[in-house]
């Protein structure tokens, strides 16, 4: 790797705030803002509005949306589309 064109690559808390989870990883990414770790140490944090513990999909709380029936309802409502 060349030297002086890599952002640096350290340990941050990335802390969701809808569901109050932080966890602790590496990443480039940096901030102003600190919070000290369960370890003692002091890590730069990151705030993110969703994450794996906040997601719907990851939570199983995420909703199937019935596609045909939305289909029918629209062709019910506005007609049928001459085709060609």
């Amino acid at each position: 790797m060349r030297e002086g064109i890599h952002p640096e690559y350290g340990p941050v808390v990335f802390r969701d705030r809808a569901a109050r989870h932080a966890f602790l990883t590496r990443s480039t990414m940096t901030s102003e803002k600190t919070v000290e770790w369960t370890d003692g140490r002091t890590y730069p944090v990151v705030d993110v509005e969703i994450s794996n513990v906040s997601h719907p999909f990851y939570t199983g709380t995420a909703r199937v949306l019935d596609t045909a029936g939305r289909v029918e309802r629209f062709e019910r409502r506005y007609g049928k589309r001459g085709g060609a």
